[in-house]
């Protein structure tokens, strides 16, 4: 099979490209989970005969992504710790002006990323955002997308701050026997984040000025109405299924109290009694004609208002995410409310809510959703995340001693690798012991808070690294790029990284990572000069992803709450792009300058 060439690759090179080209259009176009469609890819590459045994599961075993699932149980004793409320509690304070507003915000968000999960810190700070907004008088789009620019932008400034960085290190060590620094990228990174943060300032007015998409539910009275159900009601004594009830024409049932006994969500089997309250939410004029056809009255007290809502329900807001088997879907067409214990409420989009029945809305990625939850009932916010972004239940840990030792086990990993005292896997595993032995975490929350499907992901993309290197792919498209480009490594060295950018708006920057590894090494050998120069820019390049929502986990953590359009990123992501870009190759030819290869 090998014998056998077409345009320059063998038959093992064809299959290669067929399966990333597939794997990517899947990711791209389904709603298939990630850590499937790699498995799907790598069984692939291995039935094939394109990798053997050990070359196809050599991502399970290798360093970086070993690393990687190490840390999430670091990263649960700081979150567990309150470490991220402390520092968001005591950096962000009162700025006079816009400019102040973002360094104030960016410069601790990007020190956060640097040794946390981009994601984590993100899902922190958009609802504190939200609320700073308010103070400063700034609308919060004008915030949240710097927001998660400066925890990209921060997440590069060390090995440990973005699985890109940990994987390419961890092939570059496997190719040369050399460990990077922990540090290696934070002159290049630091740099990028000054230049970034400039810019976003010179370029404020490219920030969109929308309006909270929750501000559509500032007045319950907008959308809820109680009916009263008189004593010669003719469906008393029927259920709520039987008087049709449980399914009105504009919006739906979502409490009823009998006397003082609050039932929320209603069964259908609810019976109906005398002096019932039914609380409907929807369009009101629709919900009107119950009066009617049902023979229900207005009560002569509104329950619904915001002081009661707290004393007896609880009303939580979340987000459609990218991804989520809820888009192109109305509520009411699913067992939804019925599988989660809640109720749909209204929805808002792009800051406006829509005039019609909510569970009759077909949903759309970023749309805000207004839910009721019954009363003292905790929801299971960790099953829904793939569904629903929530910002208004994080828990607020105590802050205290444990705080304190949290960071210092942090930043005692962070030094000890960084002086090449104990290597950084060794590092991360006594880390991770030390917040157990602490109890900055215990066992329960540490298992939870490793992510495996992410690192399915990371495993997956050091395998089709291998499977781009072995089939000589990565040679041929070296040898391609030089054609094109000549034999000036600066410039050979941009245009991959220009093209590792725009490739990482839509795919994973882990991926994109894994794949243009062998190619920036194979390109540096090739010119004839050391790798890894070449590798730090490409380490910056693979996590400069602004112009897309979908090019980062963190601007669709941000899209929702920010009331943002698809061409929002763009108008300013795609200059960021070639800023970032030109940045971060003159920095890293000042720091790393280019060296032969010995003869």
């Amino acid at each position: 099979m090998e014998s056998i060439v077409f345009w320059g690759f063998n038959l093992y090179a064809w299959i290669t490209i067929a399966t990333v080209l597939t794997m990517f259009t899947v990711l791209l176009f389904t709603k298939l989970r990630a850590d499937l469609v790699f498995l799907g890819a790598i069984s692939i590459l291995f039935v094939t005969g394109v990798l053997n045994a050990k070359e196809a599961f050599s991502g399970f075993s290798s360093t970086s992504v070993v690393i990687i699932g190490v840390l999430f149980v670091v990263v649960a004793g700081l979150t567990h710790t309150g470490v991220l409320q402390w520092i968001v509690k005591h950096l962000l304070g009162q700025p006079k002006t816009y400019s102040k507003a973002v360094i104030r915000l960016m410069l601790p968000v990007a020190a956060l990323s640097s040794f946390l999960s981009n994601t984590t810190v993100v899902a922190l700070f958009v609802g504190i955002v939200k609320m700073w907004s308010k103070k400063l008088n700034i609308s919060p789009s004008k915030l949240l997308i710097p927001l998660s620019y400066a925890s990209g932008m921060g997440g590069v400034c060390t090995l440990i701050g973005t699985p890109p960085n940990l994987i390419i290190s961890g092939l570059y060590a496997d190719h040369t026997g050399n460990a990077m620094n922990v540090l290696a990228t934070t002159i290049p990174g630091l740099f990028c984040l000054f230049i970034g943060v400039l810019s976003i300032i010179a370029m404020r007015k490219l920030l969109p000025d929308r309006k909270a998409p929750e501000a559509a539910f500032e007045s319950t009275s907008d959308y809820t109405i109680e009916l009263l159900v008189p004593s010669d009601n003719p469906h008393i004594g029927e259920t709520i299924a039987e008087a049709g009830l449980n399914d009105v024409r504009g919006g739906s049932l979502i409490e009823i109290i009998h006397y003082d006994d609050i039932t929320s969500p209603v069964p259908d089997d609810d019976l109906i009694m005398g002096g019932d309250r039914l609380i409907f939410a929807g369009q009101i004029d629709e919900i009107l004609d119950l009066k009617k056809s049902h023979g229900l009255v207005n009560a002569d007290h509104h329950v619904f208002t915001m002081s009661e809502v707290d004393q007896n329900r609880q009303l939580r807001t979340a987000y459609v995410t990218f991804g989520s088997s809820l888009i192109n879907k109305s509520i009411g067409g699913s067992s939804f409310e019925k599988d989660n214990n809640l109720t749909l409420v209204a929805v808002a989009r792009r800051g406006k809510r829509i005039e019609e029945s909510p569970r009759d809305v077909v949903l759309q990625a970023g749309d805000t959703l207004l839910l009721e939850c019954p009363p003292n009932v905790k929801m299971d916010t960790d099953r829904l995340t793939s569904q629903l972004q929530f910002f208004d239940s994080a828990q607020v840990p105590n802050i205290g001693k444990k705080t304190f030792v949290s960071t210092t086990i942090m930043i005692a990993m962070v030094v000890l690798s960084a002086l090449n005292v104990i290597p950084l896997l060794q590092c991360a595993f006594l880390a991770a012991m030390a917040m157990l032995l602490f109890r900055c975490c215990n066992v329960d929350q540490a298992m939870k808070a490793i992510n495996w499907e992410i690192l399915m992901v990371f495993a997956g993309s050091v395998v089709l690294g291998v499977a781009i290197q072995k089939t000589g792919i990565a040679e041929r498209l070296a040898f391609g790029i030089l054609d094109v480009c000549g034999t000036n490594p600066i410039v050979v060295m941009a245009a991959i990284c220009l093209v590792g950018t725009f490739i990482t708006e839509f795919i994973s920057n882990t991926a994109a990572g894994a794949m243009f590894f062998p190619i920036m090494y194979e390109a540096a050998e090739k010119l004839g000069y050391e790798p890894y120069p070449f590798l730090i820019a490409l380490m910056v390049s693979v996590s400069s992803s602004f112009a897309t929502p979908i090019g980062s986990p963190t601007h669709m953590l941000v899209y929702g709450p920010g009331g943002y359009r698809f061409s929002d990123f763009m108008r300013i992501g795609l200059l960021m792009n070639f800023i970032i870009l030109a940045a971060n190759i003159l920095i890293v030819n000042i720091i790393y300058p280019l060296t032969p290869l010995n003869p």
